[in-house]
């Protein structure tokens, strides 16, 4: 049961990094257009990929990860990659809920706004690929730490 339930483990971490990887990636490829019509509708995917794929990531990561060390004899809070990883992940949860999610929304009101303001618009997308950039990393490491397992 344990292999099967860090198969599922793995399979929710791949949906949830890939989702942001790939809203980054589609992000900066429409706005190399510089389109409104065509930003607007890559933030809104976006925002409807994390409903859909994200945050469903996120609660099965933590059901699966917990099921996964509990089955396998691992004590969470006193194993050192496991402890390390949780922090990390709740540190791009953070990021995600106060930064990422609220420019997002901003990102698209701007984006439909008429006029469209380049500007405007370019200011909060540098903002949101900072912050959406560290909300990939930190759970990156995370996975650092769960496949390399050191002492910590």
């Amino acid at each position: 049961m344990y292999l099967w339930m860090k198969l599922l483990h793995v399979l929710f971490v791949i949906m949830f990094l890939g989702n942001i990887s790939t809203g980054l990636f589609w992000h900066w490829h429409a706005a190399r257009t510089g389109d409104p019509r065509l930003l607007a509708h890559t933030v809104d995917g976006i925002i409807r990929s994390d409903r859909w794929l994200t945050m469903p990531g996120v609660v099965g990561i933590i059901a699966t990860g917990v099921a996964a060390a509990m089955l396998g004899g691992f004590p969470i809070l006193r194993t050192g990659w496991i402890w390390w990883t949780l922090v990390l992940f709740a540190g791009s949860g953070l990021a995600f809920m106060w930064q990422v999610a609220p420019l997002q929304r901003k990102m698209l009101a701007a984006a439909q706004a008429v006029p469209f303001d380049r500007a405007v618009y370019g200011s909060l997308a540098r903002r949101w690929e900072w912050w959406g950039a560290l909300a990939l990393a930190l759970p990156l490491g995370g996975l650092v730490l769960m496949v390399a397992k050191p002492a910590l």
